[in-house]
């Protein structure tokens, strides 16, 4: 059992950190890549409690199905990742305590995003900016805009995406969010 406990802490684990909102290709060559790199790789599906709005219309849940699903579809073996909700506490200088709270132990983090970056070395860790692939097309801004604007969206996301979209009768909630915000301008 000790042997084990030892092997769990000294474990070369990664976390990836995004809103996925939502998963995209992107996100799974990022996700392929780094697997690469890391024993186990926490993937974070941040800004957790934030649902049902344009920019973040997804819920944790339904993100966790479409992460888990379209690693299933890609081969990626489930015993290396952990999929973990996380939700902001709006104190950057805490968040990081936050993300370490719901997370196994991890020693390298792999972001974009520069106030990520920035928080994470200033807590220690080491921090790696992952190649970002299409990253004009392969964004989840472009790929809810090209949703309301009836363009192709679905060449952008895996197709156990798609699937869970269009389970959750994903596209009309964007299609109503936006018609919602636009009422309130």
């Amino acid at each position: 059992m000790k042997n084990i406990i030892i092997a769990m802490i000294n474990k070369n684990r990664g976390l990836i950190i995004g809103r996925m909102q939502p998963v995209h290709n992107g996100h799974i060559e990022i996700i392929k890549e780094t697997l690469n790199e890391v024993d186990e790789l926490i993937i974070g599906i941040g800004s957790a409690q934030l649902s049902h709005e344009l920019k973040d219309p997804f819920t944790a849940g339904e993100r966790v199905l479409m992460m888990r699903n379209a690693l299933i579809d890609e081969g990626i073996d489930l015993k290396k990742v952990y999929i973990i909700p996380s939700e902001d506490i709006n104190r950057n200088m805490l968040w990081v305590s936050q993300v370490e709270m719901v997370c196994p132990k991890f020693k390298k983090v792999y972001s974009g995003n520069p106030l990520v970056q920035v928080l994470f070395q200033e807590a220690g860790y080491e921090v790696i900016a992952p190649k970002l692939f299409d990253r004009k097309q392969l964004s989840g801004t472009e790929i809810r805009k090209r949703i309301l604007n009836d363009e192709d969206w679905k060449s952008l996301v895996p197709n156990a995406v798609v699937e869970v979209i269009e389970d959750i009768d994903g596209v009309n909630r964007i299609k109503t969010l936006n018609k919602k915000e636009l009422s309130e301008i």
